[in-house]
């Protein structure tokens, strides 16, 4: 029986990628994100309370992709800012599949008014940016890890971001990030040590894969990117945190990264990953 992988936010951008990835290096592949058939996606804008977006990608592209490979594929409905939504998404993965070998936490929480500058945030929508990028994390976290634990082995790769550890360049709107996502991704951040701490010694690996700077389609459809380029932030393919997953779930010596932040673009190109 092949291994299954359970890939979050994976309708499009590094998700879907790495859900791509997964299944062509032969595991069966659940996979999670809000939108489920394609013309329906959209995002908040970076800034401000503009209209929604409108973004490609769904569950059901997704799934046509995964099965092209000759894996089994099982999309599913989650909301990362609904936490009964996470836990019921781990179940059913567990239930359709009665396993999770790698656990991959990809999904983020974007709402309208994250990046706004520190005096025109609203301290709700901090809030619920916190619930979603960190304390429904370790629901899903929870959700997952008792079925690693009966079966002695599991991995987890959390996608943590850049602007946890570094000074934005430049206030919000003029190539910085917000605050309230900033500090969502720090506490996230956090969980993989904790998980290591308690577990490692029973089977269970947690890495922490920062990505790089990606531009996704969502990314790009909701703009600002160019003072970050300006400021000298070169692009990574949206295809090396993928590359670098299988890695990090596959080679015997993956061992030696846990306990520090992983730089795709580094990996990427020390291991030849993409050719």
């Amino acid at each position: 029986m092949a291994k299954v992988a359970l890939v979050t936010g994976a309708s499009r951008g590094i998700g879907r990628r790495t859900a791509l990835a997964l299944a062509g290096a032969g595991y069966d592949v659940a996979f999670t994100a809000r939108t489920v058939e394609e013309g329906q996606g959209t995002i908040p804008p970076r800034y401000g309370h503009a209209d929604a977006i409108p973004v490609p990608g769904s569950l059901a592209r997704t799934r046509a992709e995964i099965e092209a490979l000759g894996v089994r594929a099982l999309p599913v409905r989650m909301d990362l800012l609904d936490r009964a939504s996470v836990t019921a998404a781990a179940a059913t993965v567990l239930d359709a599949w009665g396993r999770v070998d790698v656990l991959v936490n990809n999904a983020v929480a974007h709402l309208a008014g994250t990046h706004e500058r520190f005096l025109d945030l609203d301290v709700d929508v901090a809030e619920r940016v916190m619930a979603g990028n960190y304390l429904n994390q370790i629901a899903l976290i929870q959700a997952v890890l008792p079925a690693m634990l009966e079966r002695g082995a599991g991995t987890i790769v959390n996608l943590c971001s850049g602007s946890a550890t570094s000074d934005p360049p430049g206030p919000p709107g003029e190539g910085g990030w917000g605050v309230a996502y900033a500090a969502s991704k720090a506490a996230f951040g956090r969980l993989a040590g904790a998980v290591n701490a308690e577990y490692r010694g029973r089977g269970i690996r947690a890495f922490n894969l920062d990505p790089g700077f990606v531009i996704t389609d969502a990314g790009a459809a909701r703009g600002g990117l160019t003072t970050l380029q300006d400021e000298g932030f070169e692009a990574t393919p949206e295809e090396a945190p993928g590359a670098a997953v299988v890695w990090l779930v596959t080679a015997p010596d993956a061992d030696a990264f846990l306990g520090r932040v992983i730089w795709t673009p580094k990996l990427v190109a020390e291991r030849g990953l993409l050719g």
